[in-house]
């Protein structure tokens, strides 16, 4: 069947990364659409806020006080969904009885920071200098070294060091134990429960190895074992540079996609183009131009519905503590998964048939590609400011 031809008629697609499929249904687009246009949305938060706790100088939620920091700002979570101690929990022996078989459970101890990205109240990754996300990628690396097992062959590479609790910019300390994997995300806007507008990401580091990523590291296993070698990303990336049809932005280290199999209207994911198993495999001119990558992404989120585009974005790569073959199967990627649709105000929801059988778009990642590929340029809201 010519590609072409899945551009109108419903079909699904298998996405490799996680063993699954979604439907696409492209013709449902052609629905005529009467709800309103919205208007372009201006920033209208303060540069500092005395009622932020993520604002230089001001006091947390549980009574810490922020350092008068100018870049990056790391401090532990007042309320992390883990803790570093807990009372023991030891799962009862498997006695062949159904409590042994359904209720199963297991201890989970970790560690949460939050990253603020900026001392500024009022911007985020869209609206901040190239330098700005550089200096948040090296925080991001910083951190991950710091909390990598010594036996991990990333440790030859990044050395894994010891963040001082009296540095300006981290409240972070070598941890009591090693921990297994370590996700770093951030959700922007209310509509992804972000709590605070204050630009600001959030870093888990747990002895358990999550859901998704450990799903994606199975897939990424069986490619390489199954493919002589190569790995599932580098090829992926080589093909979308060579079909062009679904990418946002690319430079000469990575490439930005709304990949084939994407399930939210506007998901991107950014994949290194060659094999990089962590953040602590980047030369200093890879992380420059992921920057650059993370800025172009962002900014044409925006410019998209000229709103600030709400959106939950996580970074995937190498185990903390893993064996070999996680080590050097993983392969650094970035997700974002956005959750608007037509406007600034219609999202679409994981409802009904995709909560009970499997999930569907509407827009085909190549139209949604193609969309994002002429928001470029400058942000809309500077635009508004230059104009006033």
């Amino acid at each position: 069947m010519p590609a072409s031809v899945l551009d109108d008629v419903s079909h699904r697609r298998y996405n490799p990364l996680r063993g699954s499929w979604i439907l696409v249904s492209p013709h449902r687009t052609k629905r005529p659409w009467q709800g309103q246009q919205e208007a372009a949305s201006g920033s209208t938060l303060p540069k500092y806020d005395p009622s932020c706790y993520l604002c230089p100088g001001n006091k947390r939620a549980a009574g810490g006080i922020n350092p008068q920091y100018d870049n990056t700002f790391v401090f532990v979570n007042d309320y992390s969904a883990v803790k570093e101690e807990q009372a023991e929990y030891h799962p009862p022996d498997n006695d062949g009885s159904l409590s042994s078989l359904f209720l199963r459970a297991e201890s989970v101890t970790g560690k949460c920071y939050v990253v603020t990205f900026a001392p500024s109240h009022n911007l985020t990754l869209a609206d901040l200098a190239h330098q700005q996300i550089v200096s948040i990628i090296n925080t991001w690396a910083t951190l991950y070294a710091a909390h990598l097992s010594s036996t991990s062959s990333l440790s030859q590479i990044g050395a894994a060091t010891t963040l001082p609790p009296a540095s300006p910019n981290h409240d972070s300390v070598r941890p009591k134990v090693q921990y297994r994997y370590m996700q770093i995300f951030e959700n922007k806007g209310a509509a992804m429960g972000c709590s605070n507008p204050h630009p600001h990401g959030q870093i888990w580091t747990t002895t358990s190895l999550p859901e998704e990523p450990a799903v994606e590291l199975e897939q990424l296993k069986s490619y390489n074992r199954e493919h002589g070698g190569h790995h599932m990303l580098e090829d992926y990336a080589r093909l979308e540079s060579d079909q062009r049809e679904r990418i946002v932005y690319q430079n000469s280290a990575f490439i930005a996609v709304c990949p084939w199999w994407a399930t939210w209207p506007f998901e991107t994911m950014v994949i290194a183009r060659e094999h990089k198993r962590a953040l602590t495999d980047f030369s200093s001119s890879e992380k420059e131009q992921l920057a650059e990558v993370l800025s172009e992404v962002t900014r044409r989120y925006d410019n998209l519905f000229e709103t600030q585009f709400p959106y939950s974005m996580g970074l995937h790569q190498a185990p903390l503590d893993g064996s070999e073959e996680e080590t050097q199967c993983s392969h650094f990627h970035i997700h974002f998964y956005p959750p608007l649709l037509r406007s600034a105000t219609v999202r679409k929801f994981l409802v009904g048939y995709e909560m009970m059988a499997e999930p569907q778009r509407d827009i085909t990642p190549e139209q949604a590609a193609e969309r994002l590929r002429g928001c470029g340029g400058v942000l809309y809201r500077m635009k508004m400011n230059a104009e006033q």
